[in-house]
C-alpha cells in the first residue's frame, strides 16, 4: 500500500489523469469581472456623443470631416496603449498582475475625468492618451485568466466570461453616455442653462464612469488575488483587509477563509509546467527526481518548510531562461498577428458604425450609380444611437452566455476561428448598402448587421485567446506574450479608426460612402489568410482535444 502511494505521487502522468478536475475559480473570476466591467463603460460611453462633441468643438464647418476627428479621439487611447502595452506586460511578469491591473483602472478614472472637462479637441486627445498610457489591462487580464484556468475543460467557460462582462459594459456605457450627455438640452428642468453642466456638457456621463471605475479599484484592492507564480505567496495587506471585512459579515465568512499554503504551492508547480509538450524539457525540470512535484518535502513537511520549497521553485523559475526565440514561436506569432488584424477591423466597425448612424443625409446627394457610387446616412440623434448600441450589447451578452461556450466546445477554438475569419469580410461588404433600403426596412437591416457582427466577434476573440494561451511555451511567458499581443492590437485599433475616419470623409465627398467599409473587407480577407495558417502547437486536432476533455469529464 505504501509503495502504491509512492508510485502515484511520483508519476505525473498517472497523477494528472486520475485526480478529479479542480473547481472552477468562481470568486476570483467574479472579482476580475467587476474590475473588467469598468473599462467598457468608460470606453464605449463616448460613442453615442462623440460626433456631437466634435461638432461642439467647432473645429470645422464641413460636417464630412467630423468622422475624421472622431476617429482621432478614438485612436488617441489605442495609440498610447500600444506604446506601453509591452512595458505593462513585462512589468506584470516582474511585480505581479494585481498592481498593474489596479494602475490601469486608476489611469482610466483619471482619463475620463479629464475628458469630461475637455473644452477643446487638444484636451480631449490628451485625456484619451493618458488613459492609454496608464492602461495595460487588456493583455494582463488575459494573462490572469490563463493563470487561473489551468484545465482545458474550463477554458470555453472562462474565456467567455470577460466578453460577457464587456457586453454588460457595452450596454451600460452607451446607454449612460447617450442619456447623460448634454443634460441641459435633454433635461432642462433639472440642469439649467448657465450651470457647470452647460459649460461642460459631456462631464456628467464621465463622472458616472469615474465612479464605476472607483468601485472597481476598491474591489481589486480588497479581493483580487495575485496569480503570478512567483508572487502569489507574498503577503497582501489589501487582500487581508478584504478577508477581514468578509469575515465580519455572517453570510460571507466562508468566502474569507484563506487558502492553505500547500494548495497555493501546488498551483505554483502547475504554473511552472509548460502549457504544451516540447521535445526538449526546460532546464531545471529534466528529471522526475528533481521536480517539485515529486519532492518528498512537499508530502512530509508542513508550514515551516514551505518557504524553502518556494525558494526551490524560484530557483527553478530563474533556470527556465526562456529567450525571445523560445517564447515567440511560429504559432504564437501567427496568433498575435491574427489578433491584431481582428482588432483592426472590429474596432473600425465599432467606431464607424455610430458615425454612420449619426451622419445626416446630404441635402443635394450625388446621383446613385450602383454597385459602388452612392452616399447616405441615417441622421439619428445621440439618444437613439445609444439605445441601438445598448441593444447590441444586450444581444452580445446573450450570445456569450448561451451560444459561445457550447459552440467552442463543439467545434474547438481553431476550427471555429478559421470558419469565422473566412466569412468575416462579407459583413463589411454589405453594411454600407443599408442606406439604400426602403425607410421601413432600414432598422431591420441595422439589427441584422449588428446580430451578425456581435455573433462573429463574440466567438472570434475567445477562440484566439485560447489558441494564444495554448501556444505559449510556459505560463511564465504569458505576461510577455499577452503584452505584445495587447500592444499589437492597440496599434491596429489606433490605425483602424483613424484610417477609416479619413476614408469615410473622402467617401462622402467623392460619392462613395462605402469606401471605408470595403477597405475593412480587404483587411478581413488578409486576416483570413493569416488565420488559416495557424496550426495546433501540440499537434492535436480540435476533435482529439474535445474527445480528451469529454473523457476527462466522464
Amino acid at each position: 500500500m505504501r509503495n502504491d502511494s509512492f508510485v502515484r505521487t511520483t508519476s505525473p502522468s498517472m497523477d494528472h489523469s486520475s485526480r478529479p478536475l479542480p473547481p472552477f475559480p468562481r470568486r476570483q473570476m467574479l472579482v476580475l469581472a467587476i474590475c473588467r466591467i469598468c473599462e467598457p463603460i468608460a470606453f464605449m460611453g463616448i460613442f453615442p456623443y462623440i460626433y456631437f462633441m466634435i461638432e461642439d468643438f467647432n473645429i470645422t464647418d464641413d460636417k464630412n470631416q467630423i468622422s475624421f476627428y472622431a476617429g482621432m479621439v478614438t485612436s488617441a487611447f489605442t495609440f498610447a496603449e500600444f506604446s506601453t502595452g509591452l512595458l505593462w506586460g513585462r512589468l506584470s511578469d516582474r511585480i505581479g498582475r494585481k498592481p498593474v491591473l489596479l494602475t490601469g483602472l486608476i489611469g482610466t478614472a483619471l482619463s475620463v475625468l479629464i475628458f469630461g472637462f475637455a473644452p477643446n479637441l487638444t484636451v480631449a486627445l490628451m485625456a484619451r492618451a493618458i488613459g492609454g498610457l496608464l492602461n495595460g489591462n487588456m493583455g494582463v487580464l488575459q494573462t490572469t485568466v490563463a493563470e487561473l484556468i489551468t484545465v482545458k475543460a474550463h477554458q470555453p467557460r472562462a474565456y467567455t466570461i470577460m466578453p460577457v462582462v464587456w457586453c454588460l459594459g457595452s450596454i451600460v456605457g452607451p446607454m449612460i453616455g447617450g442619456a447623460l450627455a448634454r443634460p441641459c438640452i435633454s433635461y432642462p428642468s433639472i440642469f439649467p442653462a448657465g450651470s457647470i453642466w452647460d459649460k461642460y456638457p459631456y462631464l456628467l456621463p464621465n463622472l458616472f464612469s469615474a465612479f464605476i471605475v472607483l468601485i472597481g479599484v476598491v474591489n481589486g484592492i480588497l479581493f483580487l488575488e495575485e496569480t503570478h507564480a512567483g508572487k502569489k505567496l507574498k503577503p497582501d495587506r489589501g487582500l487581508e483587509l478584504g478577508n477581514w471585512i468578509l469575515s465580519a459579515l455572517p453570510n460571507f465568512r466562508k468566502c474569507a477563509e484563506p487558502r492553505d499554503e500547500k494548495s497555493k504551492l501546488a498551483e505554483i508547480d502547475d504554473d511552472l509546467q509548460p502549457l504544451i509538450d516540447h521535445d526538449e524539457q526546460l532546464p531545471g525540470y529534466r528529471t522526475k527526481e528533481n521536480s517539485p512535484q515529486n519532492s518528498p518535502r512537499l508530502i512530509a513537511t508542513s508550514g515551516p518548510s514551505i518557504s524553502q520549497d518556494t525558494l526551490d521553485l524560484e530557483r527553478g523559475r530563474q533556470d527556465l531562461g526562456l529567450g525571445i526565440s523560445r517564447i515567440f514561436t511560429r504559432p504564437v506569432v501567427l496568433n498575435i498577428v491574427s489578433f491584431g488584424i481582428l482588432a483592426f477591423h472590429t474596432m473600425t466597425f465599432d467606431q464607424l458604425f455610430p458615425v454612420f448612424l449619426s451622419t445626416t443625409p446630404p441635402e443635394h446627394p450625388k446621383p446613385v450609380s450602383l454597385p459602388f457610387q452612392f452616399v447616405g446616412g441615417f441622421g439619428l440623434d445621440s439618444k437613439t444611437v445609444g439605445i441601438i448600441l445598448s441593444a447590441q450589447g444586450a444581444y452580445q451578452l446573450v450570445v456569450n452566455m448561451f451560444l459561445v461556450p457550447p459552440v467552442l466546445k463543439r467545434m474547438g477554438p481553431r476550427r471555429l476561428f478559421r470558419f469565422l475569419v473566412i466569412i468575416y469580410f462579407a459583413l463589411y461588404l454589405i453594411t454600407p448598402y443599408l442606406v439604400l433600403l426602403p425607410e421601413d426596412y432600414r432598422m431591420v437591416g441595422v439589427g441584422l448587421v449588428l446580430v451578425w457582427k456581435c455573433t462573429f466577434s463574440s466567438m472570434a476573440y475567445p477562440s484566439n485567446a485560447i489558441m494564444t494561451a495554448d501556444s505559449a511555451p510556459s505560463h511564465l511567458a504569458l505576461g510577455t506574450i499577452n503584452g505584445v499581443a495587447a500592444s499589437t492590437a492597440s496599434l491596429c485599433r489606433a490605425f483602424g479608426p483613424t484610417i477609416s475616419g479619413i476614408l469615410y470623409a473622402v467617401g462622402l465627398q467623392t460619392g462613395y460612402s462605402g469606401l471605408a467599409w470595403w477597405c475593412s473587407a480587404l483587411v478581413a480577407i488578409g486576416g483570413a489568410v493569416v488565420g488559416l495558417q495557424i496550426q495546433d502547437p501540440s499537434g492535436n486536432s480540435d476533435d482529439n482535444a474535445n474527445r480528451d476533455d469529454d473523457a476527462g469529464a466522464s
